[in-house]
């Protein structure tokens, strides 16, 4: 049978409003609410190396006014994401000239995780899970990170290594939400039950009623390990797929979300009623101050790792890891 064009006309345009109809439901309910939603900017950013070379015109490392150099016998330092500005600007301030290498010669634009550093550079990246392990391996002489985890710890131990952390400075642990949220304040136990699960909904901590999506990160990561610290003995709950449509919190290291990511779109959430800011981690009244460490293994030989630290712990070496963004280890501690 065949179709008149008046009914043609008619089936084009209830087509056409059908579609309309499903693409507006498809914003509302999913691309609205994943616009929303910033999981993406909860997730690990990638560090871009390249503005925090030694001996580059155009890097953004700290300076301080010290005697202190290092002229041969240099320790291989690498580190966690965050901790690059530090460990670099360590080598830029007392190491010489020429001693951070390349494969081919120059660094690569597409440089991920140091993968063009050469063997014999005194700076290395392989960031926290790969780095750990070349400082368990005698591949890296100093380790600058959080509290490696229990596995990483573990690592060590299965391979006879025996490793000192030093404390050479501080840091705030810290939650973020997308900067529409209006929760401005959680506590710890609140915290603790969104990941563990028993709060589902944003309206069980006095936001709006949407789904809680808690975004975590990879295992063995230095932010994933302070918060397996942080969570305790309460286990992390399992998440339904449908909570990508709701709204994200996510957890990071002060400096590194502050100046690292640098995102507009999310904001940091005090807790326990304290921002994490300079003042409240020096004197600890934020509620998660943690340490960060040069680690080693106790049976290297370089003579000049312990000076290197001494000089960390100096007040010129504290000046520089202020200058970097982080916060100095009293005397007393």
């Amino acid at each position: 049978m065949e179709i008149k064009p008046s009914h043609k006309i008619l089936i084009t345009v209830f087509s056409l409003a059908a579609f309309a109809v499903i693409n507006l439901l498809l914003y509302f309910g999913v691309t609205a609410r994943l616009g929303n939603n910033y999981s993406d900017t909860s997730q690990i950013k990638m560090i871009d190396v390249q503005k925090y070379l030694p001996f580059e015109d155009a890097s953004e490392l700290v300076h301080v006014d010290t005697d202190f150099s290092i002229a041969d016998e240099l320790p291989i330092l690498d580190g966690a994401a965050a901790l690059v500005p530090v460990y670099a600007s360590i080598i830029e301030n007392v190491y010489p000239e020429g001693a951070v290498t390349y494969i081919d010669g120059q660094f690569s634009d597409d440089n991920y995780y140091g993968e063009n550093f050469a063997p014999d550079s005194a700076m290395q990246y392989k960031n926290t899970i790969r780095g750990f392990e070349a400082v368990v391996n005698g591949e890296t002489d100093i380790f600058f990170s959080a509290m490696p985890s229990a596995e990483q710890q573990e690592y060590a131990a299965d391979k006879g290594v025996e490793l000192q952390y030093i404390p050479i400075g501080k840091e705030a642990f810290i939650f973020f939400v997308n900067a529409n949220n209006p929760v401005e304040d959680l506590s710890v136990e609140q915290i603790r039950k969104i990941y563990s699960g028993e709060y589902k909904n944003w309206k069980a901590v006095g936001g709006v009623d949407r789904a809680i999506n808690p975004v975590t990160r990879v295992e063995g990561s230095g932010s994933r390990t302070m918060m397996d610290y942080f969570m305790g003995e309460v286990p992390y709950g399992r998440k339904s797929a449908m909570v990508v449509t709701g709204a994200s919190i996510g957890y990071s290291f002060r400096y590194y979300f502050t100046t690292m990511v640098d995102n507009t779109k999310v904001k940091m959430i005090s807790v326990n009623g304290v921002y994490p800011d300079i003042e409240s981690i020096r004197n600890n009244e934020y509620p998660i101050v943690t340490q960060f460490y040069a680690v080693y293994r106790t049976d290297n030989d370089n003579p000049n790792i312990a000076k290197l630290i001494d000089w960390i712990l100096s007040d010129e070496g504290q000046e520089l890891i202020e200058k970097c963004g982080y916060v100095t280890m009293p005397v007393d501690e």
